[in-house]
């Protein structure tokens, strides 16, 4: 940060300084928006390109890839959670993510891992081999233990809204107040996080998970809305079908619409996003602070 860097009075509204994470005892410092680059270790994720082997070379040199381009999480998933993927069980899932946490961790050290499941036990030994985020699309509903296991773990939790499974959330999307109802969820989630000892809930309002296209947007128009719950708040919107739907491309043509959202995302208040192109992003965030410089 520049010396003569000054927080104007419209930053401090947009992104509030000095929000802190505690991760099992490391205290980290989210004083400008952070780019999380999504790492899949699975052959069905929705975007093709997004689908690593189980190669440790590969792996590495996306991981590199990122790190360098300035990617402050990287983001393990080993299940697709888009709709029609394979059901694969928990000891698929953890051959799947428990090697690449080990490869990752002892050749990148210093960037901070998250473990992208709903399943207790794969965030549970994902964390214990050196994640430092659990990120759960579900926000507890599909597993009821992950947020006591959570607790126990003593690192910050990502609560994504959705409702029902990947499966049949296309059919949940009839909502009578959907700000309202968003925040009350999440209001509800923290709550029963504090009550099991988890001491950071970083929120996601799920884009694309059981919301309509309409819907996805008005929900990206009036993200600091949510600000309110005074949390971190994470959009993951990285080349969506709210975006190349609307503009009749496709995930590979939906770079550009995804950065400018990523843009709108950060001037309502999002604090991480959460994207396939960590170098286009991080670029955003240059871009936002010299806005509100």
């Amino acid at each position: 940060m520049e010396e003569n860097y000054k927080i104007s009075e419209t930053e401090d509204k947009l992104f509030p300084p000095k929000i802190t994470l505690n991760s099992r005892g490391k205290l980290l410092l989210l004083e400008e928006p952070w780019v999380m680059g999504i790492i899949n270790i699975t052959p069905d994720s929705f975007y093709p390109k997004s689908r690593i082997p189980k190669d440790k070379n590969e792996i590495l040199k996306k991981a590199e890839e990122m790190v360098l381009a300035g990617a402050k999480i990287l983001d393990i998933g080993g299940y697709s959670s888009r709709p029609g993927a394979d059901v694969i069980s928990v000891e698929e899932e953890l051959i799947r993510v428990v090697p690449v946490i080990d490869i990752i961790k002892k050749e990148f050290p210093e960037v901070l891992l998250s473990i992208d499941s709903f399943r207790s036990k794969v965030a549970k030994e994902a964390v214990e081999n050196g994640t430092d985020i659990v990120n759960d699309i579900s926000g507890g509903e599909l597993d009821l233990e992950m947020i006591p296991i959570v607790g126990q773990l003593n690192v910050p939790y990502i609560c994504m809204h959705m409702r029902g499974n990947p499966d049949n959330m296309g059919s949940l999307t009839k909502y009578d107040d959907l700000e309202k109802e968003i925040l009350n969820y999440f209001n509800s989630k923290i709550m029963k996080c504090k009550k099991f000892g988890i001491k950071d809930v970083i929120i996601d309002p799920g884009l694309g998970f059981a919301k309509t296209l309409v819907q996805n947007y008005r929900i990206l128009k009036n993200i600091s809305y949510f600000q309110s719950i005074n949390t971190p708040i994470l959009v993951g919107l990285s080349r969506k079908s709210m975006i190349y739907k609307l503009l009749g491309t496709s995930q590979e043509e939906a770079l550009n619409g995804t950065t400018a959202l990523n843009m709108v995302a950060l001037m309502n208040g999002a604090n991480i996003l959460r994207v396939h192109d960590v170098k286009e992003a991080v670029e955003t965030v240059k871009l936002f602070k010299q806005i509100n410089a």
